[in-house]
């Protein structure tokens, strides 16, 4: 049977070239890294810190202010929590929008230490509204704050304007952590000409293995960070805990790849999405795109998100699955939950979601054309 997947966004197939280097490290590299007195640690210990200075020279970060993590997720809350136990944090502002491993986060803080949450408003679309951002970071200035806005959505790939957050984070002398795992390892980004102080990135996103990711934290912040996870000095001593030695030079391996040919992706996968948009409107004329996932300027074009007309059936996407069809109606992380997703539910009228459903798609390198051909059939399939 004939398949099409188009759920990189959840995650993105391994790459060859990655895989055998996995291998070889699990045939030949089976040292642990942290036992440098003889040459089978010592020979682990330099993977894992070549490999950081591989990701820090494409993110252009100096290679102390990466740290590994188990996933992006982990990465989020070592930054979240950390902020409050270390940095003194006792205003968090962020979006109803954001990733759960955001949200769930910030709540139990907000339960646990009784800090101060504000989420920012929306505008059409799911827009910052960055006047009420202002107002929020005004009206609690005397408050140390953490902003935490992700750069690109990963439901419906809205594109953060970077520039007006670092303005106002620095304006107002607040933090900002940026979720940026469905951005880093896609498409270019540079540490030191962008204002962040904390990212997060996840390498199964880029085409690496999973159970691996990264967090950057600026060199001035990172000391004052404590162990996240006591037990030793690995991480420089914020994670500890013997490393994923094969996983970190899967997402090295992974990222270096992709950073060769980021503009031939991004045209790839931007023409991909353009193809995609103009057949599903032969389709369903009158077809709504979710958030700005339909627009090239504002939404990454890794992902579109769009309403399609029928009954609210969760076995709609069992129904393209069994068409050989593989998509998504949101975040893979919440996949297990019947709910309508939080991001859709933000950004839609509830007289809509009674008669359509959300069908993300994300488009990926080994993606062709043929792809959406087999995805357009089965809409058609099912609408009639």
């Amino acid at each position: 049977m004939i398949r099409s997947y188009l759920d990189n966004a959840a995650t993105t197939p391994i790459r060859s070239e990655v895989i055998k280097v996995i291998i070889d490290t699990l045939k030949y590299s089976f040292g642990n890294p942290s036992s440098t007195h003889h040459s089978y640690g010592r020979k682990a210990r330099s993977i894992i810190e070549e490999s950081r200075i591989n990701i820090a020279k494409i993110i252009n970060a100096t290679p102390s202010e990466i740290i590994f993590t188990s996933s992006g997720t982990e990465a989020n809350n070592i930054i979240l929590r950390s902020s409050i136990l270390d940095l003194n944090i006792k205003h968090i502002l962020t979006s109803p929008l954001e990733h759960s491993s955001v949200l769930q986060t910030v709540l139990d803080l907000s339960h646990r230490y009784k800090i101060i949450v504000n989420f920012i408003q929306l505008k059409e679309k799911g827009g910052i509204d960055f006047n009420h951002m202002e107002e929020l970071l005004k009206k609690n200035s005397s408050f140390k704050t953490l902003v935490s806005l992700m750069y690109a959505n990963n439901e419906i790939g809205n594109l953060l304007d970077v520039k007006k957050a670092f303005f106002l984070c620095k304006k107002y002398n607040a933090y900002f952590h940026s979720d940026t795992i469905q951005f880093i390892g896609n498409f270019p980004i540079d540490m030191k000409k962008n204002c962040f102080d904390f990212v997060t990135a996840s390498a199964h996103k880029f085409y690496g293995p999973k159970g691996i990711g990264f967090l950057f934290v600026r060199k001035e912040i990172i000391k004052k960070m404590r162990p996240f996870i006591t037990g030793g000095f690995q991480e420089y001593g914020i994670r500890s805990g013997t490393e994923n030695i094969y996983g970190i030079i899967g997402l090295s391996e992974a990222l270096k790849l992709t950073s060769f040919d980021f503009k031939n992706h991004f045209n790839k996968i931007k023409e991909l999405k353009f193809y995609c948009i103009s057949e599903l409107k032969k389709i369903i004329p009158d077809i709504i795109f979710n958030g700005f996932s339909s627009s090239f300027e504002k939404s990454i074009p890794t992902i579109l998100n769009f309403l399609f007309p029928t009954k609210k059936d969760h076995l709609l996407y069992f129904h393209l699955d069994l068409m050989g069809v593989s998509v998504s109606r949101g975040s893979s992380c919440d996949s297990n939950v019947k709910k309508m997703s939080h991001v859709i539910k933000s950004i839609t009228s509830e007289s809509l979601l009674k008669k359509m459903m959300p069908i993300r798609i994300s488009f990926g390198i080994f993606n062709e054309k043929k792809d959406i051909d087999l995805l357009i059939e089965a809409l058609q399939k099912i609408r009639k």
